[in-house]
């Protein structure tokens, strides 16, 4: 199968006062298109920074990402998606218009954004949570607003930073079934970075970091 995401020779080193830490050492991996991948390890494992590496969000030292056979980043919104592990939406907003972000830099007719994002919430279950503003919506239905905003633009593939980690277990279980589900109706690659054994168990690759460095991959029997 295609990778969606190669990387090579990724290297980051960040300074901690005066000593320097270096979070990632030499990594180089593949990512298959339509993959289900974990980036695992324990705290300080460099598995975020690996993760924030390859979605754009943070420039390694050395290395080279390559996307959908592309040198560089994909663009975050266009090609790419992104959960982060405290849901990080508008308070101000409603569930819809913050589904709606990603597509207002695009010149579409305001409907067409509009039918677009109430397609995505739908999908996720919280059509009848459109109009609630994330105050008014529990965690794991914070989470799925977070999961439609990632997808709506129709990203190759979706960055999820620790999403279950402020879910409780049953929610966290509700939502990595989602993100499954749709990995498989849509062909969207899903990578997560994650200690939670649940997501790994629902990986299909799992990939260990220790310090920095890969140094285990696993494919489920």
């Amino acid at each position: 199968m295609a990778a969606a995401i190669s990387a090579r020779g990724l290297t980051k080193t960040f300074r901690l006062g005066d000593r320097p830490v270096t979070a990632l050492r030499d990594v180089s991996l593949d990512i298959e298109a339509g993959g289900f991948v974990a980036l695992c390890g324990p705290s300080g494992s460099g598995k975020s920074t690996l993760l924030h590496v390859l979605a754009g969000l943070d420039a390694p030292d050395a290395g080279e990402v390559v996307f959908a056979g592309r040198p560089g980043c994909g663009r975050l919104g266009e090609d790419v998606g992104f959960v982060f592990q405290s849901f990080n939406l508008i308070p101000v907003l409603s569930a819809l218009e913050n589904v709606e972000m990603p597509l207002w830099p695009r010149r579409l007719p305001a409907d067409a954004r509009r039918r677009l994002a109430t397609d995505m919430l739908d999908r996720v279950g919280l059509a009848d949570r459109a109009h609630h503003r994330p105050a008014a919506l529990s965690g794991g239905q914070q989470q799925r607003v977070a999961v439609a905003r990632a997808l709506v633009a129709g990203p190759a593939v979706v960055f999820a930073d620790e999403p279950t980690a402020n879910l409780d277990g049953r929610t966290a279980e509700d939502i990595l079934a989602l993100m499954r589900s749709l990995n498989a109706a849509l062909g969207t690659t899903f990578v997560f970075s994650t200690h939670d054994a649940r997501v790994m168990g629902y990986a299909d690759r799992r990939i260990d970091l220790e310090d920095g460095a890969m140094v285990n991959q696993k494919v489920p029997a």
